[in-house]
């Protein structure tokens, strides 16, 4: 039986930055690997999907080239072998660099196959059975299929199978109008496919205020997408009277309805990889959702384990993965206490332009008791916005009314995914907004509406 100083379950963006930091202050490391290297991010998530992102923000740009006085001849073309070769060339680099890296590491051994524990302190991979006092899970997540009526009898893509599309959908029906649902709406509609979103809320993207959502939804709307919201009783079946292909059906105000598409995507949610992973021999901790349970400081409640990543539930995001390396990294290397806790919340929805995200909401800011002051601005006054022609979004932060403190902000609009990432310094540096407003920014930028905004607040 090999035996480790520390066995790292899956190579996503926590596990394969641990095995480094780990092997490099000497530790004999064993990383397991049952798929491919990078995890969700690389193969099937942020890499090939903003590739996917960039090609057909270069379709929408061409067609609307003869607003900025470019002429091109005939109409424009998508050809989707080359979109998906351009995607799979980019995942791929960062994929084989990953295992280059891993492979040649020194005090790694990098192990193929499914790791299932045997107990606390050993896991079974293929006829090998590894041990080590120290064992961390970082095994990602996956799309949900929900319990929809007919789903299981119809052809259906999930956010990883709809990367192996190398056709444009005739028309693309999505389950889900939340984040993953909106940014694959936006990619087949500009290039060209009919496309349906049903979401069963009152609302798209639900974790959001409601007049974001609703400027999601004019933007996506204003580019031809069908949005069908309060969309309940979806059930699935195929398409019938020579239609072909599938047809969604759901409950509408005036009775049943259906649509009638080409491909369907389901985009309902996601589940930690964890129900094959026999946790329970370990005595390991999951919630009802299968979730890995952990502390501030991303321990399972058995001595030894930790989990990080999409499977503890604590940000299922690429860069919540990489700080719960950086964290137990840090608690197990550094005597540094960093903890979860110590983190804002952050995230982007690539439609386009994005939405750059960072703390509490409105909604989320008037239930802490403080008093609220919000500030907003559209885009249509933001002179960088103008020059570009992307006059579409607003940009609204949430600060606290008697301190100072920013609490919050959504920045919907051109760079705003790269914007918000002002007020995110400050908000970790634990100063007042005043601060911004003493600062020069570069003119023509969105950035430097930033201190304009902070100085023109009201309560909400």
């Amino acid at each position: 039986m090999p035996s480790y100083d520390a066995i790292i379950i899956g190579t996503g963006q926590a596990g394969s930055p641990l095995a480094g930091r780990l092997a490099g202050a000497g530790q004999k490391v064993a990383i397991v690997e049952r798929n491919l290297f990078g995890g969700t991010c690389v193969n099937t998530g942020c890499t090939p999907t903003k590739t996917l992102v960039a090609s057909a923000k270069a379709a929408q740009m061409a067609r609307r080239a003869a607003e900025f006085g470019v002429v091109l001849d005939g109409p424009v073309k998508i050809d989707m072998k080359k979109v998906k070769a351009r995607a799979d060339a980019v995942s791929g680099a960062s994929r084989d660099g990953i295992g280059k890296w891993l492979d040649g590491m020194a005090n790694c051994t990098v192990y193929r196959g499914h790791a299932r524990f045997l107990d606390r302190r050993s896991v079974r991979v293929g006829d090998e059975v590894l041990s080590a006092d120290r064992i961390f899970i970082n095994v990602g997540g996956r799309a949900i299929l929900p319990e929809i009526p007919g789903l299981a009898g119809v052809p259906h893509l999930t956010n990883s199978t709809i990367m192996d599309l190398d056709v444009v959908p005739d028309h693309l029906l999505i389950i889900g109008g939340s984040y993953v649902g909106l940014e694959f709406a936006q990619i087949y509609r500009r290039f060209g496919a009919r496309v349906t979103v049903f979401e069963a809320g009152p609302r798209l993207i639900r974790r959001e205020d409601e007049d974001i959502s609703r400027a999601v939804s004019d933007i996506l709307t204003a580019e031809g997408i069908d949005i069908v919201v309060d969309a309940a009783g979806l059930a699935v079946g195929r398409g019938t009277n020579g239609a072909g292909g599938i047809a969604v059906s759901h409950d509408g105000p005036n009775g049943l309805k259906a649509v009638f598409g080409s491909h369907l995507l389901v985009a309902a949610g996601r589940r930690p990889n964890t129900d094959d992973l026999d946790a329970e021999k370990a005595g390991i901790a999951l919630d009802a959702h299968g979730t890995i349970i952990v502390d501030d400081a991303l321990r399972t409640n058995v001595d030894g384990i930790w989990a990080l990543g999409d499977c503890n539930g604590r940000g299922a995001f690429t860069h919540t993965a990489y700080n719960d390396f950086e964290i137990v990294a840090a608690n197990l290397l550094d005597n540094d206490p960093r903890r979860v806790s110590d983190r804002i919340p952050v995230y982007a929805l690539y439609v386009d332009p994005p939405l750059g995200r960072v703390g509490l909401t409105e909604t989320d800011a008037k239930k802490t008791g403080r008093r609220v002051a919000v500030s907003t601005r559209p885009m249509s006054r933001v002179n960088r916005a103008i020059e570009k022609g992307e006059t579409q979004g607003f940009m609204k932060i949430v600060a606290d009314a008697d301190s100072g403190e920013i609490l919050g902000a959504a920045l919907l609009g051109t760079g705003c995914d790269e914007v918000v990432h002002a007020l995110i310094d400050v908000m970790y540096a634990k100063r007042p907004y005043q601060q911004v407003r003493r600062g020069v920014h570069i003119h023509p930028t969105v950035s430097e509406l930033l201190p304009t905004m902070l100085g023109d607040f009201r309560p909400s």
